[in-house]
């Protein structure tokens, strides 16, 4: 004769509840001790880089590569030195201060070049001139402070950026959309600073229509300029990889 099996009962079913909440007790006791752990952590960190901070301060105001160190350490434990020129860090190090005014700077940078440039320059560029604008008697800046200030200034909008192009880094000062075709286009440029549609279409194997989409941005904005006077075709220069500023 079968017989039917029996569920747990209303007993078991208190017992299994019981133990549910006894692990899950046990769960939130042991999460919370390890949040309270790595928070003790946290504190015992930020205080050695405090300490290091102030111990190191003249190193880092002076030596652009030391100062990348010390940002990525800030960064690795989540304190961030530049997030206000107000506060410890501000009082200790200046640095908020320093990429705030090197911001300015930069900004600057663009707007003085724009005419003879329209609005990209290599990334080397831009830490030769914002350096010539601060004067031989300021702090040393590198092209990782440019980088750093130019991503403090993105929260405001305006389009500035950094982009890739080819081995070197370019700064946008325009707030146009540069795809990667543009990208292609400026590296197919660096050597000679110039491209014409027949070698594009020779070296990319792009069709006419394709070349003109990418070249028209560029000459609008005025990142390109038309020499008719050359031998043979029209040439598009790229006057942001010729240094003519």
């Amino acid at each position: 004769m079968a017989h039917r099996r029996r569920g747990p009962g209303l007993a078991g079913l208190k017992a299994n509840k019981a133990q549910l909440a006894s692990y899950r007790k046990v769960g939130d006791e042991l999460n919370a001790s390890q949040l309270e752990s790595m928070q003790g952590q946290m504190k015992v960190f930020q205080t050695n880089l405090e300490e290091f901070a102030a111990k190191y301060k003249k190193t880092i105001n002076k030596n652009p590569e030391f100062r990348k160190h010390f940002q990525d350490m800030c960064v690795n434990i989540g304190v961030d030195p530049l997030a206000s020129n107000k506060g410890f860090w501000a009082e200790l190090l200046g640095v908020g201060n320093f990429y705030y005014e090197l911001g300015v700077q930069i900004v600057e940078a663009g707007l003085r070049t724009r005419s003879s440039n329209g609005g990209l320059m290599e990334l080397g560029d831009v830490v030769q001139y914002v350096s010539q604008l601060r004067g031989s008697k300021a702090q040393k800046v590198s092209e990782d402070d440019i980088e750093l200030a130019i991503k403090k200034l993105g929260v405001l909008g305006g389009g500035i950026r950094t982009l890739k192009v080819g081995k070197q880094k370019m700064v946008q000062f325009v707030p146009i959309e540069l795809d990667n075709d543009h990208a292609v286009v400026l590296g197919a440029a660096q050597e000679t600073g110039w491209v014409t549609r027949s070698a594009l279409a020779a070296q990319l194997g792009w069709t006419e229509l394709r070349i003109e989409k990418v070249l028209q941005p560029f000459l609008r904005e005025g990142i390109a300029w038309i020499d008719d006077q050359a031998d043979g075709e029209r040439q598009f220069w790229f006057p942001a990889l010729c240094h003519f500023w």
